[in-house]
């Protein structure tokens, strides 16, 4: 004879099973994001939603949210995007540190730069932080609808500019930064862009 206490523990033992779809697999909730549809990626914003099968599979009727991203193989050579491309990749060696006319007034940094070109030789460039700085305003004002493939130029800092490590970092973000640019296609070819190599 099984008491009250040995039913209710058998009860606890065996939970209900999960809520399932119509495809038969396991429900998931998602965490309510309030915020969500308020922050949008700058590279969606002028896109809208088309019937994918993300749509079709989950039977989203929701058109609110951005189309997805597609990605694209440009790597044949005798592709348009191929033939705009002239950079390899771009390093920054070092920098250098200028002395103002007086004590701790007037000094800057120079960033030594080598671009490593699929044809022919290595591209030396010596740049300041603000000429790194108008590059990006000028391809942002040329290129609006492709500011999500800039990246943000890494930080300025008054009390900390001249220090080692966080001169190291600015190095290791504006390369990132230079490498985002040349290695884009639309970007490779602009004006703005060879102006800034070459003046």
């Amino acid at each position: 004879m099984e008491s009250a206490g040995s039913d209710t523990l058998a009860h606890r033992s065996s939970p209900s099973p999960p809520a399932r779809d119509e495809g038969g697999k396991p429900a998931t909730r998602r965490p309510e994001h309030p915020q969500r549809n308020s922050i949008v990626p700058p590279y969606w914003q002028r896109h809208e939603r088309s019937a994918s099968s993300h749509s079709l599979i989950t039977g989203s009727a929701d058109n609110s949210r951005p189309a997805p991203i597609l990605l694209e193989d440009h790597t044949n050579e005798g592709s348009e995007q191929c033939k705009a491309l002239w950079a390899r990749h771009v390093t920054i060696d070092d920098y250098v540190i200028v002395s103002g006319t007086a004590p701790g007034l007037g000094a800057y940094v120079v960033w030594n730069c080598t671009v490593e070109t699929l044809d022919g030789g290595p591209m030396k460039i010596i740049k300041r932080y603000s000429e790194f700085d108008e590059l990006r305003q000028r391809l942002v004002k040329t290129f609006p609808h492709a500011e999500g493939a800039m990246p943000p130029l890494p930080p300025k800092s008054v009390v900390s500019r001249f220090r080692t490590r966080f001169l190291e970092r600015r190095k290791a973000g504006l390369s990132y930064f230079l490498n985002c640019i040349l290695l884009n296609p639309e970007f490779a070819g602009s004006p703005v862009l060879k102006e800034f190599l070459f003046s």
